[in-house]
C-alpha cells in the first residue's frame, strides 16, 4: 500500500510542479496588467490635472484680452471688429485644443493597447 502511494506521488508531482508554475505565470501577468493599469489611469489623472490649469490659464488670459480690448473701444465700429478679432481668437483656441486633446486619445489608445498586447503573451 506505501509502495502505491509512493507510486502515485511519483506520477502527480511533474503534473502539479506544471501546474503550479503556471499558476504562478498567470499570476505574474494579472499583477504586471494591473500595475501597468493602475500606472496609465495616474497619467491620465495627471493629464487632466495640467489641462485644467492649462484650460483656465488660457481662458484668464483671452478674458483680460478681451477686457483691454473693451476698454480701448469707442465706436460701433470698432466693436464689431473686435468682436471678429476675439471670434476669431476663440475659433483658434478651440481648433488647438481639441487637436492637442486629439494626440493624447491617439496616445492613449496606442498605450492601452500596447498594455493589453503585453498581457496576452
Amino acid at each position: 500500500m506505501i509502495e502505491l502511494a509512493q507510486r502515485c506521488a511519483d506520477t502527480l508531482q511533474p503534473q502539479m510542479v506544471g501546474a503550479t508554475e503556471r499558476v504562478n505565470e498567470a499570476n505574474k501577468r494579472a499583477l504586471d496588467v494591473m500595475f501597468a493599469a493602475q500606472r496609465l489611469i495616474l497619467e491620465e489623472m495627471l493629464f487632466a490635472l495640467d489641462e485644467l490649469l492649462d484650460r483656465a490659464r488660457i481662458e484668464t488670459h483671452l478674458f483680460a484680452e478681451l477686457i483691454s480690448k473693451m476698454a480701448g473701444v469707442h465706436s460701433l465700429e470698432n466693436i464689431r471688429m473686435m468682436c471678429e478679432e476675439c471670434g476669431r481668437h476663440q475659433i483658434a483656441f478651440i481648433r488647438r485644443d481639441c487637436e492637442r486633446l486629439f494626440r493624447h486619445r491617439q496616445r492613449m489608445i496606442g498605450t492601452t493597447s500596447e498594455l493589453f498586447r503585453g498581457s496576452q503573451s
